[in-house]
């Protein structure tokens, strides 16, 4: 799981460059939400042999097929955020900067793993 902070005002598929980036193992499945539909997105995980778990935005007005058995898979990365969540210092985001709140995210990243790993 990569993570990364961008300003709140910030469309979803701006941060796409950022999660993607070159330094990580390629993905062969890229699950998110509709704020990720977008031509250059597509684009961009078709160049690199991504198969692309994203539902169109209902104001396409080129229509793009979508696995919607593939999509449901999602659940699990919104069940992640979840648990990441219960975190009260995330939740609330206690850390002044960006940097140590990453940290706190890596480390309850890894208590999950652990906790899932004992299981």
């Amino acid at each position: 799981m990569r993570s990364d902070i961008t300003p709140g005002q910030t469309s979803a598929y701006l941060g796409f460059d950022l999660v993607m980036d070159d330094n990580l193992p390629e993905p062969c499945i890229l699950l998110a939400d509709r704020g990720y539909d977008s031509d250059k997105v597509r684009k961009n995980m078709e160049a690199r042999s991504i198969l692309p778990g994203v539902p169109m935005r209902k104001s396409r007005r080129l229509r793009v097929a979508d696995d919607r058995r593939l999509y449901r898979l999602r659940n699990l990365v919104e069940r992640c955020f979840h648990k990441l969540k219960n975190a009260r210092r995330v939740a609330t985001r206690y850390d002044k900067t960006a940097e140590s709140f990453l940290g706190f995210i890596d480390i309850t990243s890894i208590r999950l793993w652990l906790r899932h790993l004992s299981t």
